[in-house]
């Protein structure tokens, strides 16, 4: 009885780190731009878009229907697409 409920209290906090690392994430301008101009350039964009996005929801006080954290969670995704991308051509186009 005990364990289980040291079980579920271990799995909960995980859990719960795990959301707040996902949330804190921002995108990152981490392409080479000498070896990937566009690249480099559309993720410049995406930083652009998430700290115009996060702007403003503190301007409506987070008052935006939950859609503008969603757009962010988006664009961090898409940053993270990009990195993968110009890694890929790193690795298959020498």
């Amino acid at each position: 009885m005990i364990n289980e409920k040291w079980f579920r209290s271990c799995l909960l906090g995980v859990g719960l780190i795990s959301a707040g690392a996902l949330f804190a994430q921002r995108p990152v301008e981490n392409i080479d731009s000498k070896k990937h101009p566009n690249l480099a350039q559309a993720q410049h964009h995406i930083q652009s878009a998430y700290d115009e996005t996060e702007a403003s929801q503190k301007h409506y006080n987070d008052q935006l229907g939950g859609h503008a954290q969603k757009a962010m969670e988006h664009l961090v995704a898409a940053d993270q697409e990009l990195k993968l991308a110009a890694e890929y051509a790193d690795a298959h186009h020498k």
